[in-house]
């Protein structure tokens, strides 16, 4: 029902009112990258359904309420136990809601692969018949990030398409044409954007160059994600990326089990990581490693750095995600009809309240 003749023309009050303070009210954020945090490593078949039950916990105090656990390149047989573990669900005073998964992997270059394991990474020679051996029931994923320049890349995309899976392209050594044909097979997202793909060049641009492609079907907008955490992205390519396609950031954090945690290793998938602040490295070695960032962190280094603003800023993490993932019209928003999914900042844009459903879930200490 429209609130506004409620309100305007038949002067109804409210059931209940909540005084925020001058506070600014924005949708929930919404995470599409998040391999874990707290502890808690979602590439990992250790009590799965704790780690997602801690972590969608732990960032409502982030603001965050949806957000799609993030599973790398792992074996078959981890897929088929981790996969159905992770159940779509809305969120409550229990923690965030979850979308579906994001499978990051295995079907990526073992040249772009960054932290993933290099001896699961593979082929669909077969076509899908070889995704379906690998992941086994899809009914819990939500978006799955491939490399483009494989062999049957068209048709498996397609098929994820029908099947209503969000395909994200990355980890990649495509040039711009083969990702062009990946988005016209259906492809809507980048995955971290700049990041585990060849670079910008002027004769080829490769993946980057979807953001200004004229090769793309009518009306396709292409989405991109950007880890904004001080890190992963200078900020000069954040200003870059935000001046050619502004409607299509989505910025996530990539975020691993570190995340909350004080500096050290950690084990992330098959690998053993190194911790100091925000950095998170292989060990022994110089390659990044997913990021110990919250999103709220990631949205005031991004505004900072862009200065896009405070609306862009926060529609980047909640209306852009919520529109990648075609639910824009319960998520993203604070239209009449959504979820009430939203929360409160203070001027600096750290998180003082979180709702979900109209209930409030975190209130900030």
């Amino acid at each position: 029902m429209n609130p506004e003749p409620l309100f305007f023309d038949e002067r109804v009050v409210a059931d209940h009112r909540i005084d925020c303070h001058n506070m600014i009210i924005s949708p929930g954020l919404i995470d599409v990258q998040l391999n874990g945090g707290f502890g808690f490593d979602f590439s990992c078949d250790v009590d799965i359904e704790k780690g997602i039950a801690t972590v969608a916990h732990g960032i409502l105090a982030h603001g965050v309420t949806s957000f799609c656990p993030t599973v790398i390149t792992s074996t078959p047989e981890l897929y088929r136990k981790v996969l159905p573990a992770i159940k779509k669900c809305e969120g409550s005073s229990k923690g965030a809601g979850v979308l579906g998964v994001h499978v990051e992997g295995p079907f990526i270059s073992s040249e772009r692969m960054g932290c993933h394991p290099p001896q699961l990474v593979r082929d669909f020679d077969n076509g899908f018949s070889d995704v379906l051996d690998v992941y086994g029931d899809l009914t819990n994923v939500a978006i799955v990030t491939l490399a483009p320049e494989k062999k049957n890349t068209e048709t498996v995309i397609e098929e994820f398409c029908k099947r209503g899976i969000t395909v994200s392209i990355g980890h990649s050594i495509a040039n711009l044409v083969q990702g062009e044909a990946a988005a016209r097979s259906g492809a809507r997202f980048i995955t971290h954007l700049f990041n585990a793909m060849l670079p910008f060049h002027h004769r080829d641009p490769h993946l980057v160059g979807l953001l200004t492609s004229d090769k793309l079907p009518q009306n396709r907008k292409i989405f991109y994600g950007l880890i904004s955490d001080c890190i992963h992205t200078h900020p000069a390519a954040l200003r870059i990326a935000q001046r050619v396609s502004p409607e299509g950031i989505v910025l996530i954090t990539d975020s691993i089990r570190a995340m909350g945690l004080p500096d050290g290793s950690y084990q992330f998938g098959e690998q053993t990581i190194v911790v100091q602040g925000y950095e998170c490295f292989i060990k022994d070695t110089n390659t990044l490693a997913g990021g110990t960032a919250t999103l709220d962190l990631c949205v005031r280094h991004f505004i900072k750095e862009t200065g896009c603003g405070t609306v862009l800023g926060l529609e980047a993490a909640s209306l852009h995600p919520a529109q990648l993932l075609g639910i824009a019209d319960r998520k993203g928003t604070l239209d009449f009809g959504s979820d009430a999914d939203f929360i409160l900042l203070d001027d600096n844009l750290y998180v003082k309240a979180t709702y979900i459903a109209g209930e409030c879930v975190y209130t900030a200490p």
